[in-house]
C-alpha cells in the first residue's frame, strides 16, 4: 500500500515520547512492506535529521514552522472567533495544506496516516478535495487530548482555569467530530479509547452518523537498542526526565522537587536529584543554583545511559497527561527501577510492587522512593521484572504488528 504519513514533528532521533512512538510506527509500516511518503512540520533544529528519514521513506517533504508567544496570542484570539481549539488554529498553516493537496493530487495513496490530533485536519481536507482518489484517513491519536487539558485545568492557577476549561470542551467536541469523519482511529491505551468515545458522545451523535472503529495499539520501544544499564552500586541519585517545555512534564517534576524531594532528603540526607530534559523552566535552573550539591539540571543530553548508570532509580511524577509514558517503557527496557503515579502508569500493564512502584501523595511518594533507595534487593527485583515486561509486551516488533490488518 502507498501511505501518505503526516506528522507534527520530525520523528528522528527517537529521543522524546512523541518521536519514539511515531518513529516506531513509521518503521513498522515500512517493515510490513508499505511505501511511505513522509510529510512533517520542521523546526530549525530538526533540519539536520531529515536525511536519516530519507533513507527509509520513499520521500520526505517538510514545511517550516516556528513558535512564538506573540503568534500564540493571535491564534488564541482566532480560536475564540472560530470556536475551534487553540491547538488546531495554531497548527493550521496554509503551506502544509497546499503540500498535502499537491501530493494527494499527484500520488496514488490508499491511506493518509495523520499522526497526532493537529495533523488530521490536513488529511481530511486533502482526501475530500480529490474524491476520485478516495484515500482512507487514519487518525493516530497519541492521546485523548481533551483529558490532558482537563487535568491541566485541575492543577492550574486560578486565573488559567477558565481558559483551560474552555479549551478542554472545544478539544473534546473536536475530537468527537473527528471520529465521525475519519476511517479508522488508533489509540495507545484503553483509557484513551474510552476518552475518545466519551468525546464522540459529547459531540452529540446523530442518527446516520458514521463512526470510525478504534484499535488500541500500545506505544512500543526498541529493546534490542535499549539494553539494561549497570547502575552504580550504592547510588543515592534519583533521575527524572522529560521534554520540559511540555506543561504536564514540567508540572509533575516541579511537584516532585517542591513537595516530595525535601521529604526524601529528611530520611535520606545524601539523596540527590538529576533532572534531564530540553528547555528546563527558569525555576528548575533556580533550584539547581540554590542547591548545587543536591540538584542537577542538565538540559538536553544526547546520551542517557551515563546518567542512568549513576542513578539508583527513576521517578516519573505525572499529575496530568494522557496516552502512555514512553519514559516508563524506556526505563523498563534499561532495567531501571521506577516510581510513578497512578496517572503515570495509565495504559501500561505492569504489576504493582513486582514491576513498578506507584504513589500519588507527596508523603507516600517520598516513602516509596526512600524505601527503594535503601533496599537494593527491591531495586534488583524491579529492574529484572521491568526489563522482562518491556521485552515481552512492549517491544516494537511485537506490539506494532497489530496495525497490519488495518492497512491490509
Amino acid at each position: 500500500m502507498k501511505i501518505l504519513f503526516l506528522t507534527q514533528i520530525v520523528p528522528f532521533p527517537p529521543d522524546a515520547g512523541p518521536k519514539v512512538k511515531t518513529y516506531h510506527v513509521l518503521r513498522a509500516l515500512i517493515g510490513q512492506g508499505h511505501s511511505v511518503t513522509l510529510v512533517s512540520f520542521v523546526r530549525p533544529e530538526e533540519v539536520s535529521h531529515i536525511s536519516a528519514l530519507e533513507k527509509i521513506c520513499d520521500s520526505v517533504h517538510v514545511v517550516p514552522i516556528r513558535r512564538s508567544r506573540i503568534a500564540d496570542i493571535g491564534y488564541m484570539i482566532r480560536s475564540y472567533l472560530t470556536t475551534r481549539p487553540f491547538l488546531i488554529e495554531r497548527d493550521d498553516l496554509r503551506p502544509m495544506q497546499e503540500l498535502v493537496n499537491k501530493l494527494v493530487k499527484e500520488g496514488d495513496f490508499q491511506f493518509i496516516h495523520a499522526d497526532q490530533l493537529t495533523m488530521v485536519q490536513f488529511a481530511i481536507r486533502g482526501a475530500s478535495a480529490f474524491p476520485d482518489k478516495k484515500p482512507k484517513v487514519i487518525f493516530d491519536a497519541h492521546n485523548a487530548v481533551w483529558s490532558i487539558v482537563e487535568r491541566m485545568q485541575e492543577n492550574a492557577r486560578w486565573f488559567l482555569k477558565p481558559v483551560l476549561g474552555v479549551e478542554a470542551r472545544r478539544v473534546k467536541r473536536y475530537e468527537g467530530e473527528l471520529l465521525k469523519t475519519v476511517d479508522h482511529v488508533l489509540a495507545v491505551t484503553d483509557v484513551d479509547r474510552v476518552g475518545l468515545q466519551e468525546a464522540l458522545h459529547f459531540s452529540k451523535i446523530k442518527q446516520g452518523d458514521r463512526v470510525a472503529p478504534i484499535t488500541v495499539v500500545p506505544i512500543a520501544v526498541d529493546t534490542q537498542k535499549l539494553q539494561p544499564v549497570k547502575r552504580k552500586a550504592g547510588s543515592r541519585n534519583i533521575v527524572t526526565l522529560g521534554t520540559l517545555h511540555y506543561p504536564p512534564n514540567a508540572d509533575g517534576i516541579r511537584w516532585f522537587f517542591n513537595e516530595v524531594f525535601p521529604l526524601i532528603r529528611k530520611r535520606v540526607p545524601e539523596a540527590t536529584l538529576t533532572i534531564i530534559g530540553k528547555n528546563p523552566p527558569q525555576d528548575f535552573l533556580d533550584l539547581a543554583a540554590r542547591e548545587p550539591d543536591a540538584v542537577k539540571v542538565t538540559g538536553y543530553v544526547p546520551e542517557l545511559v551515563p546518567y542512568l548508570e549513576q542513578s539508583a532509580l527513576m521517578v516519573v511524577p505525572v499529575r496530568a497527561g494522557g496516552g502512555m509514558r514512553v519514559r516508563i517503557l524506556e526505563a523498563f527496557a534499561y532495567a531501571m527501577p521506577v516510581v510513578t503515579t497512578t496517572i503515570g502508569l495509565e495504559g501500561i500493564h505492569a504489576e504493582l510492587e513486582k514491576d513498578v512502584l506507584v504513589a500519588d501523595t507527596a508523603e507516600d511518594f517520598a516513602n516509596r522512593v526512600s524505601n527503594l533507595l535503601e533496599d537494593i534487593s527491591l531495586q534488583e527485583k524491579l529492574s529484572k521484572n521491568g526489563r522482562h515486561l518491556a521485552e515481552t509486551k512492549y517491544d516494537w516488533q511485537v506490539v506494532l504488528d497489530a496495525m497490519r490488518p488495518i492497512y491490509e
